[in-house]
């Protein structure tokens, strides 16, 4: 699996690290970091939890 973050739509709302706080981080200047793009064992739903709760649809996930 792979997460892609269109940043042209990400708002940085912060849902995503709420959800997923070892996968993203949104910073001090509005951007959103991916902690880790290539998640494995548990991290895999809670990035699937995080693309689904993001409200812009800016988090996509693409299955190897």
């Amino acid at each position: 699996m792979k997460i892609i973050v269109d940043k042209t739509k990400c708002t940085a709302l912060g849902i995503c690290e709420s959800v997923a706080p070892d996968l993203f981080e949104v910073q001090d200047d509005g951007t959103l970091v991916i902690l880790e793009d290539r998640p494995e064992g548990g991290l895999c739903e809670a990035a699937r939890e995080a693309a689904e709760g993001c409200p812009t649809e800016a988090i996509r996930i693409e299955e190897d």
